[in-house]
């Protein structure tokens, strides 16, 4: 239930709050709520990626292009992620996540979410994400580009982010899965 009323109370605030260009970095505050958390009494590694999610939607609320992708019947989906911890978040504690795109390439587009408590990263979290149609599809990189007016000139893929899609990518959804792990 928690996640239902956060995503509400992120929608609400988002909808009145400073409006973003999609460049912009988004800054959300969030608090450490007790079913956040793990046996160890802090915040669920689940739970990190869960309220990426909402910093990613906060992003393309402030910055108007969910309504317009909510009209053509278009929704984001991630594609890879990973996330690297440094502190843990507490029972309690505040932090601030921080969303921003950081490259594009010809199928996707790439983010780079931080848990930030007392100007500190306590986590770096990076996803890998398209866009679908509800018709069925993918929605093509440049028709999201001009949506979301950007110039993936002005948004090059680093390097290190290249490497980890490579290596995180599936095999062909047609090629069998090896029977022996190697």
């Amino acid at each position: 239930m928690n996640k239902f009323f956060r995503l509400l109370w992120l929608m609400w605030r988002a909808r009145r709050g400073p409006r973003l260009a999609p460049t912009d970095v988004s800054r959300v505050p969030f608090r450490v709520l007790p079913n956040d958390l793990d046996l160890q009494n802090h915040m669920n590694n689940g739970v990190y990626l869960s309220i990426m999610d909402l910093g990613r939607m906060d992003l393309m609320v402030r910055s108007g292009v969910w309504r317009e992708l909510s009209a053509r019947g278009y929704y984001p989906v991630v594609v890879s992620s990973t996330i690297t911890y440094r502190r843990s978040l507490d029972p309690w504690q505040s932090y601030v996540l921080e969303s921003r795109i950081i490259g594009i390439d010809e199928v996707a587009g790439y983010m780079e979410q931080r848990f930030v408590r007392d100007g500190e990263i306590c986590a770096r979290g990076v996803i890998k994400a398209r866009f679908l149609k509800k018709s069925g599809g993918i929605v093509p990189v440049p028709e999201l580009l001009e949506l979301f007016g950007l110039d993936p000139a002005d948004h090059p893929l680093p390097e290190w982010i290249e490497q980890w899609s490579a290596h995180a990518a599936l095999p062909p959804r047609r090629e069998p899965a090896p029977s022996v792990w190697q």
